[in-house]
């Protein structure tokens, strides 16, 4: 086998399984709303989307609005609405607490939380106030459960 070959059998080899091990793994930590939204908590700081059910079943997104920096939510409040072509739907706040940044990128682009909802496709980011509400959150599991009864 030749060092060229060699070389690109390893790196298919190393991207296949990354990429494996990413699909597998790209949810971790992350728990669900019943109006999936998804959360990700880093040192108090709530990192906000919607989930790829919510993505799938909206369609093609074509335009997102999202609060304003400095903005005090409460637990259940509307944040934001997303557009697309099949419907138009609210972003409800799951926790409580200060909006410190949102996804301005959305603006020019509001496509990509179909394509990426659990990266680039984060909505906004909320300091909270109350991470016991936490505690009413699904985690993948059980939203995956959820998911299938709303379905069915």
């Amino acid at each position: 086998m030749s060092l060229f070959t060699r070389r690109f059998v390893q790196n298919f080899i190393t991207s296949q399984f990354t990429r494996q091990l990413s699909v597998t793994h790209r949810h971790f930590g992350l728990l669900f709303t019943d109006d999936h939204e998804w959360v990700k908590v880093d040192n108090g700081v709530a990192l906000i989307g919607i989930s790829q059910h919510a993505a799938d079943a909206l369609g093609d997104i074509v335009y997102v609005e999202l609060p304003e920096t400095g903005e005090e939510v409460s637990k259940g409040d509307d944040i934001g609405v997303i557009e697309s072509v099949k419907s138009v739907g609210n972003i409800i706040s799951p926790v409580s607490g200060e909006i410190t940044e949102i996804n301005e990128e959305l603006a020019d682009d509001a496509a990509v939380v179909n394509r990426y909802p659990f990266e680039e496709g984060w909505l906004v980011k909320i300091v909270m106030s109350d991470e016991s509400e936490l505690e009413e959150l699904m985690d993948e599991e059980k939203y995956a459960e959820f998911c299938a009864e709303e379905a069915g």
